[in-house]
C-alpha cells in the first residue's frame, strides 16, 4: 500500500505539470509565432518479482513475469512547430514566414536567437528589430525617409527616397533552419535559442533549400488548437483526480490493516 501512495503522487506531479504546459499555450494564444508545447511521459523503473519467460517453483517456464512499475515521469516538453494562421495586417513592416525557418536577432548578451514573430519596426537609429527591441541578425539598416517599402518573398528589402522615383535595395532578411527544432531552447521574448539537441543553424535566403518564403503585411498567429487544449485538460483534470482516488484507496486499505486485531 505504501508503494501505491508514491506511484499515485508521481501521477499526481505530472499532471500538474501538464496542466501548466496548458495553461501556458492558452494564455499565448493571441502571441504572434508562438509555438504551442505539449507534456511527454514515459514510465518509472519497475520492480521486477520474476521475470518473463522465468521459472516457477514447480519447474515450468512463465509466460509473463511479475513487475511493478513506480509511476510516471514528464520527460519533455517540446514545442510544436506547425504552421500558424497568417492573418493580413497590412503593416509595411508586419512579415510572416510560411514554411519553414527562423529569423535571426541579436539577443543582449551577444549571442543569437531565434524567432517567428515577424511584427518588425525601426529604431532611433534605423536599424531593423523586434516589437521587444531586439536587432534583426544579420543587421539590417534602414532609411527612415524611404516610402513605398517592399519585402519581397525572397526577404529582399525595397524602398524609394524621395524625390528619386526609382527604388532602391535596403537588405535582405536571411532565415534560419534547424535539423531538430524540436530541440530548441525557449527564452521568452518569442525568442529561442540553439542546443546540442536542436543541431547548429543553417542560414538561407528565403525560398531557397527548405526554407520557407516571407509574406510582407502578414503576420502568423499562435498555433495553439483551443479545443484541443481544453480536452487535454479535461484529461490532465480526470488523471489527476484518479491518481487522488487511488491515493484515498490506498489509505482506505491501510487504515484496515491497521484495525486487524
Amino acid at each position: 500500500m505504501i508503494k501505491a501512495l508514491f506511484t499515485a503522487a508521481t501521477g499526481m506531479e505530472a499532471q500538474q505539470t501538464r496542466i501548466a504546459v496548458i495553461s501556458n499555450n492558452l494564455s499565448n494564444m493571441n502571441t504572434t509565432g508562438f509555438k504551442a508545447s505539449r507534456a511527454e511521459f514515459e514510465d518509472l523503473i519497475y520492480e521486477t518479482r520474476s521475470l518473463p519467460g522465468g521459472q516457477s517453483a514447480s519447474g515450468l517456464s512463465t509466460p509473463g513475469g511479475i513487475q511493478i512499475g513506480s509511476g510516471v515521469a514528464v520527460v519533455s516538453t517540446p514545442s510544436q512547430f506547425s504552421q500558424g494562421t497568417l492573418e493580413q495586417t497590412g503593416g509595411a513592416l508586419d512579415v510572416a514566414i510560411e514554411g519553414d525557418g527562423f529569423f535571426g536577432v541579436t539577443l543582449p548578451n551577444g549571442t543569437t536567437g531565434y524567432t517567428r514573430a515577424g511584427s518588425l519596426a525601426i529604431d532611433s537609429t534605423g536599424k531593423l528589430v523586434t516589437q521587444s527591441g531586439l536587432p534583426i541578425s544579420p543587421a539590417i539598416t534602414l532609411n527612415t525617409a524611404a516610402v513605398d517599402r517592399k519585402i519581397g518573398a525572397d526577404g529582399t528589402i525595397t524602398s524609394r527616397i524621395p524625390p528619386a522615383s526609382t527604388t532602391t535595395s535596403e537588405g535582405t532578411l536571411t532565415l534560419y533552419s534547424f535539423a531538430n527544432p524540436g530541440g530548441l531552447q525557449a527564452v521568452g521574448k518569442n525568442t529561442f535559442q540553439e542546443t546540442t539537441a536542436s543541431g547548429t543553424p543553417t542560414s538561407g535566403t528565403p525560398g531557397t533549400s527548405s526554407l520557407g518564403t516571407l509574406q510582407q503585411g502578414f503576420l502568423e498567429s499562435s498555433n495553439v488548437n483551443i479545443a484541443e487544449e481544453l480536452i487535454r485538460m479535461i484529461m490532465a483534470q480526470r488523471g489527476y483526480e484518479l491518481n487522488g482516488k487511488v491515493i484515498s484507496t490506498a489509505d482506505q486499505m491501510l487504515n484496515s490493516t491497521n484495525q486487524l486485531r
